[in-house]
């Protein structure tokens, strides 16, 4: 029997909503093109596509919308139960708490619907920016109406109306952070709800898993590397240090995409508009053209191209947003996938129940019962 470990390789079910192909380098939403869906269409555009199979229509965009804007709104029960956690309680932890007890407003139901995936993705940002403000001393902010959800986002962190530039660059980095699979989180979401479990319950096990670091940490070293370059003078000497001690470039190379990571594309071609505006974000610019040149000289033809998470980091580091919300916004991208996965298991749900071989001592006598 051929050994298998981390279910590597194995196919454990179908689905309609999206395709990751690693060797031809395709992320695709339900028959359109990932990357292009970040730069032409916005979150919500997006959201709906994943949810239902298809874009949706001027009047079924400004319904999701609204929808959307009237979910962002945290229930007093919910800011009571912020209010109460324990300052050292990881940020991660507190929406799984938060998600949690929203499975006590009729969110607890089986099937799961697209209103409680809504629901669910609408109040996400607001959970993890009311939270934010708490522990930074300062007062949680309502929602404006009039924002859309990337927008809305960056206003309830800061207080602050966002610039456009900045909106689009997250938004584009969202799209991208919604769907990829089969991958650890989903899955996990996908099992819990395969027992007919709730959505909510669901989405917890999906957050629990994203809270990993082999999951959803990486642009952490990615941004530590851009801080301890620090200036375009030293990026050189520095990445050749590195690569000559053996040590990785963190944001280069891929375990699944064995060309350039399609959604670094997308967001290179997203953020465009802040070249030449942001330090920061030229610098991770600079850092990317001389790591791409030195990795050829280093490690021909080897493929390593630049990944999601440098591009992540970038623009995560340009938004100033603190290191503890990198996750966090990722988790925000991706619940969107979470529930279209969530949904679509329901509709033809068999419970997962992998065998596993056992490696362990037998009894050395005794009958076999």
């Amino acid at each position: 029997m051929v050994k298998v470990t981390g279910l590597e390789g194995i196919v454990a079910g179908e689905t309609e909503i999206g395709l990751v192909d690693g060797e031809k380098g395709y992320l695709v939403y339900r028959g359109y093109w990932a990357k292009e869906l970040a730069v032409s269409r916005s979150y919500e555009e997006a959201a709906y596509l994943l949810w239902n199979g298809r874009l949706p229509g001027t009047e079924e965009l400004r319904q999701l919308k609204a929808q959307m804007a009237e979910e962002r709104v945290l229930p007093d029960y919910l800011c009571r139960l912020l209010d109460l956690l324990p300052a050292s309680v990881p940020l991660m932890l507190v929406l799984q708490s938060a998600v949690a007890a929203l499975g006590t407003e009729g969110n607890a139901t089986w099937p799961p619907t697209l209103e409680q995936a809504v629901r669910l993705t609408a109040i996400l940002p607001s959970i993890i920016a009311y939270r934010t403000r708490r522990l930074q001393g300062l007062e949680p902010l309502q929602p404006l109406p009039e924002l859309g959800h990337a927008a809305n986002y960056l206003y309830l962190l800061t207080g602050k109306l966002p610039e456009e530039a900045h909106v689009r660059a997250l938004s584009a980095y969202q799209i991208l952070c919604m769907e990829h699979g089969m991958n650890a989180s989903t899955f996990a979401g996908r099992v819990v709800l395969s027992t007919e479990s709730d959505i909510c319950s669901a989405v917890g096990g999906a957050i629990g898993a994203m809270k990993g670091p082999l999951h959803g940490g990486a642009p952490y070293e990615v941004i530590s590397m851009l801080e301890e370059i620090g200036t375009r003078e030293r990026a050189e000497p520095w990445l050749r240090s590195r690569l000559e001690s053996g040590e990785k470039l963190m944001g280069f190379g891929h375990r699944i995409y064995k060309t350039k990571d399609p959604r670094a594309e997308a967001l290179q071609m997203a953020t465009r508009e802040m070249t030449g505006k942001d330090a920061a974000y030229d610098l991770a610019l600079h850092v990317e053209a001389t790591a791409i040149k030195l990795l050829e000289e280093y490690k021909p033809g080897r493929r390593l191209f630049t990944n999601v998470e440098f591009y992540a980091a970038a623009i995560l580091k340009a938004l100033e947003l603190e290191p503890e919300l990198f996750t966090p916004t990722f988790t925000a991208g991706r619940i969107v996938g979470w529930t279209a996965h969530i949904l679509e298991q329901a509709v033809n749900n068999r419970i997962f129940r992998p065998q596993s071989v056992y490696t362990g001592p037998m009894p050395e006598s005794g009958t076999v019962s």
